[in-house]
């Protein structure tokens, strides 16, 4: 069944999603005996998460007509997510995934992508409705969208061309060296950030795919964005804001282009200590976080701890996906002095309301 949203859209979110099998046991792919099914993919998580927060979001999408592509839209609209631009495509499949339980950055982390030649490669300016893109406050792109196919690069390109009247434009690096050929994937995904007006990248990140080392090194080849965020894992993450922070309030955003020389404002923001249930989906999570504050027009440093809270509740479940702090309770923590926020310490269970067995600042 397709889920529709009535009325304005806060978010609109395009990308690929995917089933994926996850494992009943931590191990090598090899030996791992059964999966559990569920649903991945950057950008429709960052779409449920605002969702499951009470924003009004939109999914953009293409799936085979098959029974795995009937399960994504439903599942992704089983959040309140609209996805009644999602196209079913009769000739090619829905692409899934096998991963191992390990965090991406470890050595014994795998994951099997079957998603070569599948609907969501045949993404492009033909196939994609425009109006629904065009339809939200802010539009959220990520870096994976662009490895997919050619046709993908070339509709990324075009939505993060500066033009009047579009609308406030974020993009998540989500650097894959799988689905990229070495000698392409610095250029193209330095060009896409430029276009965006606000930029997520993991300090990792920049260093693996552009050689870059440390916040500032990564400001000085993205100097565009009127934001960016540079995530630092467990020791926080860092915003470069350049005049006032944009905000989609009013609508759609400028299309200039905000290097100007104008001073940056720099934010940085300690990540609280998390007891890890899981180590997936807190970079979605984050985005989602962040860009919910932007929303409301929080000011940088609280965008920043929203989003770790965002992350922190995805840590703390199976999946990777987890309901969102409510809004209040959120922004309790947000307002604490520095000293109290750095005594944080969210496990399992801590963002439900009123209990804070999990939450501790001794």
């Amino acid at each position: 069944m397709t889920a529709s949203v009535h009325g304005p859209v806060d978010v609109v979110c395009l990308g690929e999603s995917m089933v994926a099998f996850l494992p009943t046991r931590a191990g090598r792919l090899a030996d791992v005996p059964s999966y559990l099914r569920g649903i991945g993919g950057a950008e429709s998580n960052v779409a449920c998460a605002l969702a499951a927060a009470g924003h009004r979001t939109r999914w953009v999408g293409r799936v085979g007509a098959d029974g795995f592509g009937r399960h994504l839209v439903e599942a992704i609209g089983a959040y309140g997510v609209d996805t009644s631009a999602v196209a079913r495509d009769p000739h090619r499949p829905t692409g899934v995934y096998f991963r191992t339980a390990t965090d991406r950055a470890t050595d014994a982390h795998e994951v099997v992508y079957y998603r070569a030649g599948s609907a969501a490669s045949a993404m492009s300016l033909a196939t994609v409705p425009y109006d629904a893109l065009w339809s939200g406050r802010v539009l959220h792109l990520s870096g994976i969208t662009a490895a997919l196919s050619p046709d993908c690069l070339a509709l990324l390109h075009d939505l993060t061309a500066r033009r009047e009247n579009r609308p406030l434009v974020s993009f998540d690096v989500n650097h894959r060296p799988a689905l990229w050929r070495d000698s392409e994937r610095a250029r193209v995904l330095l060009d896409l950030a430029r276009g965006a007006d606000v930029v997520f990248v993991g300090e990792d990140e920049a260093e693996e795919a552009w050689g870059l080392r440390g916040p500032d090194a990564v400001r000085a080849a993205l100097p565009d964005p009127a934001v960016l965020v540079v995530k630092q894992g467990a020791a926080g993450a860092v915003a470069f804001t350049r005049g006032a922070p944009p905000s989609p309030r009013g609508g759609h955003a400028p299309a200039t282009s905000s290097g100007t020389g104008t001073p940056d404002t720099v934010v940085h923001a300690p990540a609280p200590r998390v007891a890890v249930t899981a180590p997936v989906g807190a970079g979605d999570a984050f985005a989602a976080g962040f860009l919910a504050a932007t929303l409301r027009g929080l000011d940088g440093r609280k965008r920043l701890r929203h989003g770790h809270l965002w992350a922190a509740a995805a840590l703390t479940v199976p999946g990777d996906l987890a309901p969102p702090p409510r809004a209040a309770h959120a922004d309790r923590l947000v307002a604490l002095d520095d000293d109290a926020w750095g005594r944080l310490h969210l496990g399992p269970g801590w963002t439900a309301d009123g209990d804070d067995q999990e939450v501790r600042t001794p």
